[in-house]
């Protein structure tokens, strides 16, 4: 398994592998590199409902592979305000770019400063990374 995964700064991170980008007063959410690293080959991603009103860490879609199928947590609280629907028919977007063209959706956040306190910095993520591959070896 590789160990070098891409992490990039300006970002907020999940133990559950997410990432979030804080974009003025909305908030872009996908999956990292490790996570699609880990499904491998993604051939489906259920997307949140737009409008739908989702509280931090809850399931807000999943992403299938032929191996597995992973749940998606919102990082936020807050209102879907958009959805990547490209992912529909191009599902694979996640693992070539999970970082720009493979986001899965926008929130409106309830409370952005108090949900980002909570979140893993780009140095606390690779930390994460590093322990999780020490275990794997």
């Amino acid at each position: 398994m590789k160990t070098d995964f891409i992490v990039p700064d300006g970002l907020y991170y999940t133990k559950e592998h997410e990432w979030l980008r804080v974009e003025g007063d909305k908030c872009r959410v996908g999956v990292t590199d490790y996570a699609q690293n880990s499904l491998h080959e993604i051939v489906y991603v259920e997307l949140p409902k737009l409008g739908a009103r989702v509280t931090q860490m809850q399931s807000i879609g999943t992403v299938e592979s032929v191996k597995a199928v992973a749940d998606v947590y919102s990082p936020i609280a807050g209102e879907v305000l958009e959805v990547n629907s490209t992912l529909s028919d191009a599902p694979e977007l996640v693992n070539k770019t999970p970082y720009s063209d493979g986001w899965i959706t926008l929130i409106r956040p309830v409370d952005m400063k108090k949900d980002l306190g909570t979140l893993m910095s780009p140095q606390a993520y690779k930390d994460l990374l590093k322990k999780i591959s020490e275990k794997t070896h």
